[in-house]
């Protein structure tokens, strides 16, 4: 049975391998987990000898298959347990990524099986991210972020790139929830700062970092 930190490891290496590429190096490792470069090494070795990653000298590691199998299963358990908070606890999207850290760790797969069914087998987590089905495979749908859209375009809002309380907190306050209907007015050349429309209310401005952390499912007008 694999340790807390040797899972945490994995789904790192498996998340920095998705947005950055493969190989990842043990700098990305060690700024992700928070940690000194010496025990990014240290743990490199032991999961090595668990044949659940390859590392290469100066190259950086990749997950095998079976600890890509490991790390998706632990993104599975992570986001049903966050639709299981917001969706039956009442919990806030903002508040469930911590508590569904620590629950992801649970070693019982008839557990979270018996939870996807309770749920209706979800597609997606509460904040648009696609949730693996028990073999692994992922659903994937059409979204942009709402920095490509041009103006006259418009979207339904699907996902977020920034998973922290403020920025959640900050979208639903906006009314950028989910499901919410948004068009692009203009693109302002001097700091790509957008105007837009949210739900049909009044034209608003939203910052370029807000932008580029927002997806988008395009849409007619």
């Amino acid at each position: 049975m694999l340790s807390i930190t040797e899972e945490n490891y994995l789904k790192s290496i498996y998340k920095i391998a998705e947005s950055d590429g493969i190989p990842v190096s043990t700098n990305s490792v060690a700024a992700r987990m928070q940690t000194t470069a010496a025990s990014v090494t240290d743990m490199i070795k032991r999961l090595s000898d668990k044949e659940l990653l390859e590392y290469e000298k100066y190259h950086g590691v990749q997950l095998t298959e079976q600890g890509s199998r490991v790390a998706t299963q632990l993104i599975r358990k992570h986001r049903l347990w966050e639709v299981f908070l917001t969706d039956q606890l009442g919990f806030r999207w903002d508040e469930v990524h911590d508590i569904a850290e620590e629950l992801e760790h649970i070693q019982s797969p008839q557990l979270i099986e018996r939870l996807d069914r309770f749920l209706g087998h979800p597609r997606f987590d509460p904040h648009g991210d696609p949730i693996p089905d028990a073999n692994g495979h992922w659903e994937h749908r059409q979204q942009v972020l709402l920095s490509e859209l041009l103006p006259g375009q418009a979207g339904i809002v699907t996902g977020v790139n920034d998973h922290s309380p403020a920025f959640l907190q900050y979208l639903q306050q906006l009314g950028l929830t989910l499901g919410a209907r948004i068009s692009l007015q203009e693109t302002v050349a001097y700091d790509q700062s957008l105007q837009v429309v949210i739900e049909y209310g009044a034209p608003q401005n939203l910052s370029d970092k807000v932008a580029r952390n927002l997806y988008v499912h395009p849409s007619a007008e």
